[in-house]
């Protein structure tokens, strides 16, 4: 005679599991970007600081389609904040080099939305049980 151990109904649900997967990735990816180029460590640190100052609740970034012009316009302010510290340094930085800074920045400030409002909607979930 086989015995089969009844679960109660809670212990069903994947959730615990699902949330579980997701602190691994995002740690994963947090461990990730420690070991970004020194350069694009500088850009993430801009980024997160422009980000910083926007993000609120009814904030563009946490739409459900964020103007693709309005994004365009935050990584150019990341931008311009870079080309005025460079030129604070003394720093010269060659125009070819400058497209791809600013293909990076693009880039980074993507990601880093797209960890933002991952996180808020994670921090929703959690408020909501």
């Amino acid at each position: 005679m086989s015995e089969q151990k009844i679960l109660p109904f809670y212990m069903t649900y994947p959730l615990p599991v699902y949330v579980r997967e997701e602190d691994t990735i995002l740690k994963d990816l947090e461990y990730l970007q420690q070991l970004y180029p020194a350069d694009a460590k500088k850009y993430q640190k801009k980024i997160v600081s422009v980000l910083n100052k926007i993000d609120y609740e009814s904030s563009m970034i946490y739409d459900e389609y964020p103007c693709r012009w309005q994004l365009y316009r935050l990584a150019e302010s990341v931008i311009t904040i870079l080309k005025q510290e460079a030129k604070e340094a003394g720093e010269e930085i060659p125009g070819e080099k400058w497209a791809w800074i600013e293909d990076m920045v693009q880039i980074l400030l993507y990601f880093e939305i797209c960890k933002r409002r991952h996180n808020r909607e994670k921090r929703g979930k959690q408020l909501r049980f």
